[in-house]
């Protein structure tokens, strides 16, 4: 249901985006650029966070990560990651096929500032072998997102979890 969810709302907000289905699985960053032959920050991962009593969903390129600092000044409070059931049960989408478009219920959505390193993302789209392809400000513009800055860039995130290793 979740990619035909995407299917139907693409078909009305964006009829020229194809959906592409890879027929393998692009449920991780490293899968997806994988299947889809591009490198992981041009993957979109689409993360379903609580802040304080709300839920939002964060567009991030895929090599990024949540900076609870950045957060915590963006939103107002430190973020925690929704449980895969939760995601399911609020997107519509199972985990790995998450994605702001065809969303089960309304949920706002943040862009971060990092997608703006690629010409073209490829989000998700609504299942674990589905993506699209569409510049970030497009997806910005198509979800009604807010331009945020709340990931580390991908170095720091990959100094931060050597350290924590």
């Amino acid at each position: 249901m979740s990619l035909e969810s995407v299917r139907a709302w693409l078909a009305v907000h964006a009829p020229d985006i194809a959906i592409i289905d890879q027929g393998e699985s692009t449920a991780t960053v490293a899968d997806a650029a994988r299947t889809l032959g591009v490198e992981p920050g041009q993957i979109a991962k689409t993360l379903s966070v609580r802040i304080n009593d709300a839920v939002v969903l964060v567009v991030a390129r895929g090599d990024a990560r949540i900076d609870n600092r950045k957060t915590k000044a963006a939103f107002g409070g430190r973020p925690r990651m929704l449980g895969a059931e939760e995601v399911q049960a609020l997107t519509g989408h199972p985990v790995g096929g998450v994605c702001p478009f065809g969303l089960a219920t309304a949920i706002p959505v943040y862009c971060d500032i990092s997608l703006r390193d690629f010409a073209e993302v490829y989000p998700a789209a609504g299942s674990t072998t589905s993506s699209v392809r569409l510049t970030p400000a497009r997806l910005a513009d198509l979800v009604g997102a807010r331009w945020v800055d709340v990931c580390q860039p991908p170095a720091v995130a990959d100094a931060a979890a050597e350290a924590a290793e």
